[in-house]
């Protein structure tokens, strides 16, 4: 996507997003952790007209607010930040949703990723230690080479029974996919899963996988087949 001449300043776009603020939306957010009402179809939309902007993206980010900030992981270039700025952001990005499209939309996307991956691998903060399996999830999907999982798999299972949620939920994902993607393993880990019960009991909708491991994996591995 080519970068535009900023035609809006961040007060402009403040303004539009203080007016699309939905009680009924921030009510629905607020469930889930996140602290702001606008639909994420109107920030996407606002995103899509305002395209690639760097600079405004970096003074939206600088603003705090939630909206502005998942606006500006929209409008952002993912490789133009260093490791050193995208440590700072994901460690002030302790909404969840902020957080979780910080790391798919740019941190996945940047040329140091696996530098950031090792740094937060086994940082103290689970909520950044959560960044580092989410990395490692998606290595062991694409890019398994050089990975331990024998290794991963026994942090997972000493670990992810009593980990804080967020990172519960990323150290789950990375179990489910190792699973997955990799047969000599998958015995082992819906064993796992099996024995920790760690969502067995999550609510699930109709027409959804659970996102208990060993039903995940079954799943997923029937549909492949």
């Amino acid at each position: 996507m080519n970068e535009t001449t900023s035609t809006q300043s961040v007060a402009e776009v403040m303004a539009e997003l203080a007016t699309l603020e939905d009680p009924k939306v921030r009510l629905v957010n607020e469930k889930h952790g996140d602290d702001h009402g606008v639909k994420l179809s109107e920030l996407r939309a606002i995103a899509k007209r305002l395209k690639t902007q760097q600079e405004l993206a970096t003074r939206l980010w600088d603003t705090g607010e939630t909206p502005a900030r998942l606006v500006a992981i929209l409008i952002c270039r993912p490789a133009a930040f260093s490791p050193d700025e995208l440590d700072v952001m994901l460690r002030a990005a302790r909404i969840p949703k902020v957080h979780d499209w910080l790391v798919n939309y740019v941190v996945k996307k940047n040329p140091h990723n696996e530098k950031l991956r090792l740094l937060w691998f086994s940082d103290p903060d689970p909520v950044v230690a959560s960044a580092g399996w989410a990395l490692t999830t998606e290595r062991v999907a694409k890019n398994p080479v050089g990975l331990d999982l024998g290794g991963l798999l026994d942090t997972i299972e000493t670990q992810m029974k009593d980990a804080p949620d967020r990172l519960q939920w990323a150290m789950n994902h990375c179990l489910a996919q190792i699973g997955i993607e990799h047969a000599e393993h998958r015995a082992r880990a819906i064993g796992i899963g099996e024995r920790l019960g760690v969502l067995k009991d999550y609510p699930t909708p109709p027409g959804c996988t659970s996102p208990f491991a060993p039903i995940w994996i079954s799943e997923i591995v029937r549909r492949a087949r």
